[in-house]
């Protein structure tokens, strides 16, 4: 009967991390790198930027985008992605935020 009960146990031990794991892969595959965030935003931007070309900020705007670009480039993805998310803002865009 012990013997019974540990194996059991073993079972639903392993089944236990199998869907933890299976969880974990999920989630990852839907999160958006930083790399990818930079990239969006950097296309948000552009896209922005053509329809709110008569901002009052968009020299500052493009000023930003452009620092924010050279932080993506030079692997300081989160820098970059709070200076292009500010351009964006500078031109009264929301940036879109990935779904997470």
């Amino acid at each position: 009967m012990p013997r019974l009960s540990i194996s059991l146990l073993g079972a639903l031990l392993g089944l236990g991390l199998v869907t933890a794991a299976v969880g974990q892969s999920d989630a990852k595959a839907t999160l958006t790198t930083r790399s990818e965030r930079c990239a969006n935003l950097s296309h948000q931007f552009d896209e922005a930027l053509e329809t709110h070309a008569a901002a009052t900020q968009v020299t500052a705007a493009k000023a930003l985008q452009r620092k924010g670009n050279r932080y993506c480039a030079a692997k300081k993805q989160a820098q970059g992605i709070r200076m292009l998310a500010n351009a964006l803002k500078l031109l009264g865009v929301t940036p879109n935020d990935p779904v997470q």
